[in-house]
């Protein structure tokens, strides 16, 4: 095999350019994911009424308990992709590929059944409230069947970045959106199908994300060529992806955990609440995207120079990427202090609903460039093949310190401000370990130099 078409070499060139032209499309691809989420909530909060926007905001944190899991697989397996790629070794990669899809068709499967059989149990551990309880149940019953096909999109989509690859995946989540959005309009205004018709309509959405990523692996004569008589578990390569892909797969499910103790207790604030909470973390994800791809980006470039020994590049990078989570955390302050009620509005009529919604974003909105370094920092380690290491760390400052700051917060004084501040908590507490961990541990093992590529 040999490297052409769509795979693009991130070892050679200037890093800057290098990180936002990579950055960019990631960033588009999340923005248009998050708008057809966001339409999910419009179309709800506006058409059906503030009781259906807490159920769907309600069932937000048990989704991700579920698909966290392979979000963080696929992003520990996108490590061994790019390393592999970065050290040319194009057999491996082509092996790693197989394995990681067959395994994330089979996991998909189990998880998907174990969370539709499961939907009132996870209900009841967010302590949903009676008032949305049927339309809860509706919609996670619905919205679970597309796990299997996020799982495998996730690693998909993976593979494509992994080789510098970031168009594609931005092509099809565009399409994937717009497909939910009209599905939407036609499911919840025309045809009166409330949440279940937002459930079914994200369902579809997701399957004609993995059909188009599936097709693009199927027909491409790239380095990640999907060939079927080729899938099939190396033990070998499995455990190395589940070495990188299980702790950020356990990470992100155990995050999900944490969320969910979180929403059981806006939960039991009320369903205004709730729906408020629910708008208010809409716009959190927004403002929480340029870090998030910063991020994403870091690990692949830091993943392909890793493999190619290219150390003094990687350290670089990680500056750069500081730089710039910075720089857009202070251009971002005013409009988001300035503009969060009229935002909140375009969610939901219900005046109580959009002051939650003000009062969240206003307590979160100072720590935003917490939130980035956790992303930086967090990248990097996990390029260096500490996965392990960024789990642990990240359960102490997201699951612990945030989980202990609230219990003490709201025993004292009893405000939902203070279940909105524990957000911000954690992405301090992670942050600091990460940043530790970065300058005490890996700039120790690995030299400040580029190193000649290692021969097979």
């Amino acid at each position: 095999m040999t490297a052409k078409k769509d795979s693009v070499n991130l070892t050679e060139g200037p890093i800057l350019r290098q990180i936002i032209f990579f950055a960019i499309p990631l960033l588009l691809g999340q923005l248009f994911q998050q708008l057809y989420n966001s339409v999910d909530s419009i179309v709800v909060g506006r058409f059906v009424g503030t009781t259906a926007l807490a159920a769907v905001s309600s069932s937000g944190d048990i989704s991700m308990l579920l698909t966290g899991f392979f979000v963080g697989f696929s992003s520990g397996a996108s490590v061994v992709f790019g390393r592999a790629f970065g050290a040319g070794k194009l057999e491996k990669l082509h092996s790693a590929i197989h394995t990681a899809l067959l395994f994330s068709v089979l996991i998909g499967v189990g998880i998907a059944a174990v969370g539709v059989i499961c939907t009132p149990l996870l209900l009841r551990l967010v302590n949903c409230p009676a008032d949305v309880w049927v339309e809860s149940d509706r919609y996670l019953r619905v919205y679970l069947v597309g796990v299997l096909f996020t799982s495998v999109y996730n690693v998909g989509a993976g593979v494509l970045r992994a080789v510098g690859d970031s168009r594609n995946p931005l092509i099809f989540l565009i399409i994937s959106s717009v497909t939910n959005i009209v599905l939407d309009l036609i499911f919840v205004v025309f045809l009166g199908l409330g949440v279940m018709g937002v459930a079914v309509a994200t369902v579809i959405s997701q399957l004609a994300s993995v059909v188009l990523v599936v097709r693009k692996m199927l027909v491409t004569e790239d380095v990640y060529k999907l060939v079927p008589a080729d899938l099939k578990i190396r033990k070998d390569l499995l455990k190395e992806i589940l070495s990188m892909g299980l702790p950020a797969a356990v990470q992100a499910s155990l995050l999900s955990v944490s969320n969910m103790i979180v929403q059981r207790n806006i939960n039991g604030f009320g369903s205004t609440a709730m729906a408020g909470a629910g708008v208010g973390k809409r716009i959190d994800r927004f403002c929480g995207l340029v870090p998030h791809c910063v991020g994403m980006a870091l690990a692949v470039f830091a993943s392909q120079n890793i493999g190619a020994r290219k150390y003094a590049r990687v350290y670089r990078s990680v500056r750069v990427c500081v730089l710039i989570c910075t720089v857009f955390t202070v251009l971002l302050w005013i409009p988001t202090f300035l503009f969060t009620e009229e935002v909140s509005g375009i969610f939901t009529k219900d005046p109580d609903a959009i002051a939650v919604a003000v009062r969240m974003v206003r307590v979160m909105m100072p720590f935003y460039l917490f939130q980035g370094l956790f992303q930086v920092y967090s990248g990097v380690l996990r390029s260096f093949g500490r996965s392990r290491m960024v789990m642990i760390l990240s359960l102490a400052g997201m699951i612990v310190v945030r989980q202990l700051y609230l219990a003490i917060a709201l025993a004292i004084d009893h405000r939902i401000e203070h279940v909105f501040l524990c957000f911000p908590v954690g992405w301090v507490a992670a942050a600091v370990l990460m940043m530790v961990d970065y300058w005490i541990k890996v700039k120790r093992i690995y030299p400040a130099e580029d190193l000649p590529q290692a021969q097979e």
